[in-house]
């Protein structure tokens, strides 16, 4: 009696596929609110919101007014460049990345 090996079985190469340059270069991409969600500002708390399907999120501090820039045309170091000038001082290049970043998980960004 005589055992054989089976043939080793090879998987096929793996093709990559560049990046999109957003995510090469994070600071290349170009938010915009995702298709149903909308920015409003409340006058009665005086804060701004996001409107979502079946969903409000109240924003705090610089919130709006770093998702107000978020049309598609300002790139996030535009945006970033944008909010270092008018809070001098503020850790915006830290923190608004991070912010946008986190808001994309959640779908709310494109």
């Amino acid at each position: 009696m005589s055992f054989s090996r089976p043939a080793a079985r090879r998987s096929p190469p793996t093709v990559l596929q560049p990046l999109p340059a957003a995510r090469r270069n994070p600071t290349a991409w170009r938010p915009a609110l995702a298709r149903g969600v909308l920015l409003r500002h409340d006058p009665v708390r005086d804060t701004d919101l996001l409107l979502l399907p079946e969903r409000v999120v109240v924003l705090h501090g610089s919130g709006g007014a770093v998702l107000g820039r978020c049309d598609g045309s300002r790139t996030v170091a535009g945006i970033v460049a944008e909010l270092s000038a008018e809070y001098p001082g503020a850790p915006v290049a830290v923190e608004v990345p991070d912010f946008l970043a986190g808001l994309r998980k959640e779908g709310w960004l494109t």
